[in-house]
């Protein structure tokens, strides 16, 4: 395919995707690292599915919630790494318009879902905990569904709105992104239109999907913290903080690297800082959040045993 692109109507068939080295001896060490961190992304999170949806006792909004958080992580990693690993495979850099444009979206899409579904999470833990006698009436299937539903709508017309605004811009002769994946921010540094408006509309949307939630993450805890530290005995204190913990964990994470990729971008310009902070964020950050539930929640772990039992007697 060769697309024809707006503006100066220049022509042209790929993209090249630098990644992170073009040194061939580092090549193999970045292929396994890579492959081995996607096949643990990739593992544990079907596990903490299967857990979920094997086990009745977690059929809760909690877990529903923490069993979408597991697709979409599963899908954030499908969308950028294979495409990495097969370029070092077969030493072919290369991507298409379409399928930049493609990853691209794909990409925004499942960030954004994921932010959405962390900030769902912490308004479920805020009810349970500040209002656990209207726990139940509260967080009903309806509003859970609903929750998700908004999430992926608000999400999918963000990616949406970015992507057609990219298809509006001219690449003259630079066609090579310094990243291992189509970042849009790194598409629209070589486009040799005008890129005022999207970077204002960059600017703009990020702020909006990135400070709402998290400050309704923050008002969420706020009232926990404020709530637990109401609770008499230590052990009850204790056990209201575990259920929020490996919540607490994975939004410090998604926004400890999510704050670190925005930095290096504004403060360093080595596309090699840049780029590893995206892969931080973007592939480190999945890979850990099974391990932060398993080892911080004892629901998790019971179900996980149970399904293996289950597993080994059936064999």
């Amino acid at each position: 395919v060769s697309p024809m692109i707006p503006g100066n109507r220049t022509q042209f068939t790929d993209f090249i995707l630098l990644g992170f080295s073009e040194k061939p001896y580092q090549q193999g060490p970045l292929f396994g690292l890579f492959l081995g961190m996607y096949l643990v992304t990739v593992v544990g999170n079907l596990l903490i599915i299967l857990a979920i949806v094997s086990d009745s006792h977690l059929h809760t909004p909690m877990y529903f919630f923490l069993s979408n958080l597991s697709i979409v992580d599963i899908c954030v990693v499908s969308t950028t790494v294979p495409k990495m690993l097969v370029s070092i495979l077969t030493e072919n850099k290369a991507i298409s318009y379409t399928a930049c444009l493609a990853q691209m979206f794909l990409f925004m899409f499942f960030i954004a879902l994921d932010n959405f579904l962390l900030t769902s999470m912490a308004y479920d833990r805020f009810v349970a905990i500040c209002h656990p006698l209207r726990y139940g009436a509260i967080m009903s299937p309806r509003l859970c569904g609903l929750l998700v539903l908004v999430s992926w709508v608000v999400s999918f017309l963000n990616s949406l709105l970015h992507s057609l605004f990219v298809t509006c811009l001219s690449f003259c002769t630079n066609h090579v992104i310094e990243h291992f994946f189509c970042d849009l921010a790194e598409i629209l540094k070589i486009s040799c239109s005008d890129t005022l408006l999207n970077y204002a509309l960059l600017y703009l949307v990020t702020g909006v999907l990135g400070m709402l939630p998290l400050t309704g993450i923050l008002f969420s805890y706020t009232q926990i913290c404020s709530s637990i530290l109401k609770i008499p005995s230590a052990q009850g204190k204790y056990k209201a903080f575990s259920t929020c913990g490996s919540h607490l964990s994975v939004v410090s994470l998604f926004y400890g690297t999510g704050l670190g990729v925005h930095l290096s971008s504004f403060t360093s310009h080595s596309s090699w800082k840049s780029t590893v902070a995206s892969a931080m964020y973007s592939v480190v950050t999945p890979m850990l959040n099974p391990f932060i539930y398993t080892l911080r929640n004892k629901d998790i772990k019971n179900a996980l045993r149970k399904l293996s039992t289950r597993t080994s007697s059936s064999q």
